[in-house]
């Protein structure tokens, strides 16, 4: 039976002793909760003055097929990876609407669509590129960290020059680089211009990544 996604309220971190003028998203993987990138903030080293707020949201628990069906956060359910992922197309759109959905009260708070950017790991990368890319205002940036793209998309014009971050490990045995250069290679196909650094790593994040990370953000909010 297919459990619709619920949400509990995301994680927010706000920039010391100001008011955010800026926003990241940022959605963590398979079996992680919103406090798995939280901890990363200090080592981005951004300057004082960044005026960033940063969101860390929660997936839902849901029964992962690939998984045994054990009940574990998850912004979607996985039915089969090989040769690609085959996943629940319900819950994964609900994920994208609810990130949409926490752009649009960011935008209601006051922060410009143009000063927020969505970042993904893993699964939560592949909610992300659908995310960004359909949304209907032109967003700061993409990061989109050792993921895949779920599905085909077709780009908003409002964001057919968002800059955009693509990194993975060349040891990556749980999303292979060839699913992570195959979506870039669709980002090319409509005509978008990723970034895209490889990385001597398994499924994960190194010191060399978050420093390419910390420049991007603050490229993005420059």
């Amino acid at each position: 039976m297919n459990i619709n996604p619920t949400y509990r309220a995301p994680i927010v971190v706000e920039p010391k002793a100001q008011t955010a003028r800026c926003c990241v998203i940022w959605l963590h993987g398979l079996g992680a909760n919103g406090h798995d990138f939280e901890g990363i903030l200090p080592h981005l080293r951004l300057p004082e003055g960044h005026g960033i707020r940063f969101i860390f949201p929660h997936a839902s628990d849901l029964a992962v097929t690939i998984n045994g069906g054990v009940k574990m956060p998850a912004w979607y359910d996985i039915t089969a990876i090989s040769p690609e992922r085959s996943f629940n197309e319900e819950q994964f759109t609900a994920s994208v609407q609810y990130v949409r959905s926490l752009v649009e009260s960011q935008i209601a708070s006051g922060i410009e669509a143009s000063n927020i950017l969505l970042a993904g790991f893993s699964q939560g990368g592949a909610v992300v590129y659908e995310a960004a890319l359909q949304f209907d205002q032109t967003l700061a940036g993409l990061m989109a960290l050792s993921t895949y793209m779920a599905r085909p998309v077709a780009v908003h014009p409002s964001n057919q020059s968002i800059p955009i971050l693509v990194g993975h490990g060349s040891q990556d045995n749980v999303v292979p680089e060839g699913l992570g250069m195959a979506a870039v290679t669709s980002l090319k196909n409509i005509g978008l211009k990723p970034t895209v650094n490889s990385y001597s790593m398994a499924h994960e994040v190194c010191l060399e990544e978050i420093s390419d990370i910390a420049s991007f953000i603050q490229r993005c909010f420059a």
